[in-house]
């Protein structure tokens, strides 16, 4: 799991941000376990606390569960909730915004759909 940081963002919201990616992408399924805080830490050369404070971001988003002695693991159903926040997010902030932009440069519905290859 690469990550290219940006001075944007605070890390551990970053860090965050690629397993929440990485489980959408199917890289962790329900079940697996996650590499522990050392292991990240390591990898990514960052503090094992800011690695702690995104792993229980992920705990408190309901994603990731403790498990006492073993670590932490990806919950049954994970991934569905992703796509359905991600799907909703998408609807009602990113959406408008590009329906605005398409309206703005003139864009028809078949110009868009030739254009995007939305069928691969």
């Amino acid at each position: 799991m690469s990550i290219s940081w940006n001075d944007k963002d605070p890390i551990y919201r970053q860090l965050h941000d690629r397993i929440v990616a990485s489980i959408l992408e199917g890289v962790f399924l329900d079940g697996d376990g996650l590499p522990s805080v050392r292991q990240l830490a390591s990898e990514h050369r960052i503090n094992p606390i800011t690695v702690s404070k995104s792993l229980q971001l992920l705990v408190d988003d309901g994603l990731v569960e403790k498990r006492r002695g073993l670590g932490m693991f990806i919950k049954q159903g994970a991934a569905t909730r992703l796509k359905d926040i991600e799907r909703q997010r998408f609807l009602t902030e990113e959406w408008p915004l590009v329906v605005e932009k398409i309206l703005r440069l003139g864009l028809s519905k078949q110009t868009l759909l030739a254009d995007g290859e939305l069928d691969k």
